[in-house]
């Protein structure tokens, strides 16, 4: 694709810092450099300059690199200018240069789509680029860097290249049945392999909770009687007051939640409000809020005074849940071995007694249920979607539910349409404002 304007954005932080980076792209750019830079510099290579505007006046010195097309990552020149990182240094360079014929201030996601357009990207490593830029853990950076390398999409084109290769061996033996160079047992050779593809795409769909876990969190829902020590015990792993604690029942009544780091995976934890039959009208909302938070997480920690244990009812079966004993400072040596038997764990927020144990205990569950940082794995709903198209259509093609062998041959190249849009191969214009507007304008 040949851009005929140019964009330039700030692609680096929030201002004031110590260097800013501002980033242009497009057919404009070597004149802008030798403009702004006072000539050319040599590709590649950082060089100082002072940078002015056309007029003469100094805007800054600075470092600036030029990237020629299409070695770069729009694959059209690209230049960067380092400058000081000052509000007014910044404004005073992307006005200057904004105000050049054909350069434009960039859109959101605008670098990275047309380096999508110059082929330099498909659409999984465009998703795993905004994935890699928002990444807060180490699980988040190590999953995306993978998928950014192109794993994600060397293993769908992959599999669409069988799928093509199968279509090609089905629809030869239907053409040329009568010659040599064709064998006759073609067919069943292909079908075997379709259903070992459906069983592939199978496992990796069922992956998809896991890469929700690493890319989203891991949800810990924090459940209990009024008073059994929920806040307090919120508020020890959060390493701040973030909850209002009092001898009141019911002063938690909405959802409080904070995001923590546990052996690189990023684990969301929610507090709720004490779950409780005889309730004020505002407080029932707190606790149906707590009881349907509860049902969409990955673990639950029901807490219970071990002096005053209080019954919250019934919980959701299917959602993993550590029963949890607190307060145990209040128990005497006896008392406290004795409960140490009836609860998963038993910890003190005062003495901090058994925290660490807790906190160990939900990193492991959560390491457990992402499974391998370096798994490959669906990183987006939409992979899913598409991913069960394809199944479905390899599924009536293998059990044969179309007549003839040129319908499933038909099933074939449909399956491999959907796997085509995932990389963005065929018909993704419809995506493309919703993939790109995830980046920060500078990217």
């Amino acid at each position: 694709m040949i851009s005929v304007d140019s964009i330039i954005a700030l692609s680096s932080g929030r201002l004031p810092a110590g260097v800013a980076v501002l980033r242009i792209s497009g057919p404009q750019t070597r004149f802008v450099v030798e403009t702004i830079a006072g000539g050319m510099v040599k590709a590649r290579a950082a060089t100082l300059r002072p940078f002015k505007a056309p007029d003469g006046t100094v805007l800054d010195n600075g470092l600036v690199v030029f990237f020629p097309g299409p070695a770069s990552f729009t694959g059209e020149d690209v230049a960067e200018f380092h400058v000081h990182g000052g509000r007014a240094v910044v404004a005073g360079m992307l006005r200057t240069i904004g105000s050049f014929d054909g350069v434009r201030h960039a859109e959101p996601g605008e670098f990275t789509r047309r380096a999508f357009l110059n082929g330099k990207v498909d659409l999984v490593e465009t998703e795993a680029l905004a994935d890699l830029v928002n990444a807060e853990t180490e699980a988040q950076r190590r999953f995306a860097i993978r998928n950014a390398e192109g794993a994600q999409s060397e293993l769908y084109l992959a599999w669409r290249r069988r799928l093509i290769h199968a279509r090609a061996m089905i629809e030869a033996e239907i053409d040329f049945a009568d010659e040599d160079d064709v064998p006759s047992s073609v067919s069943d050779t292909v079908w075997s392999d379709m259903r070992v593809m459906i069983d592939e795409i199978d496992n990796h769909i069922a992956g998809f909770s896991a890469a929700e876990i690493i890319r989203d969190g891991f949800e810990v829902v924090i459940l209990g009687a009024p008073n059994a020590g929920k806040s307090s015990l919120f508020n020890a792993l959060a390493r701040r007051d973030a909850a209002i604690v009092t001898d009141e029942p019911g002063t938690t009544r909405d959802l409080l939640e904070v995001a923590l780091d546990l052996g690189g995976l990023r684990v969301r934890l929610t507090d709720t409000a004490g779950l409780r039959e005889a309730a004020g009208k505002v407080e029932a909302i707190g606790i149906e809020r707590a009881r349907a938070k509860a049902a969409r997480a990955d673990l639950l920690l029901v807490l219970e005074d071990v002096a005053d244990p209080g019954d919250i009812g019934p919980l959701s079966a299917t959602v993993p849940a550590l029963r949890v004993g607190t307060k145990l400072d209040l128990l005497d040596a006896q008392a406290s071995a004795e409960a140490g038997h009836r609860y998963d764990l038993v910890i003190s927020v005062v003495s901090g007694a058994g925290v660490d144990a807790l906190l160990a205990e939900i990193g492991r569950r959560a390491a457990d249920a992402a499974g391998n940082f370096g798994d490959v794995l669906p990183s987006r709903l939409r992979h899913v979607e598409l991913l069960g198209e394809a199944k479905r259509h390899l599924v009536h093609a293998v059990d044969g539910d179309v007549a003839g062998q040129e319908l499933r041959a038909e099933e074939l190249r449909l399956a491999a349409d959907q796997l085509g849009r995932i990389v963005g191969a065929i018909h993704v214009e419809d995506m493309f404002d919703v993939i790109f507007s995830q980046f920060c304008i500078g990217k």
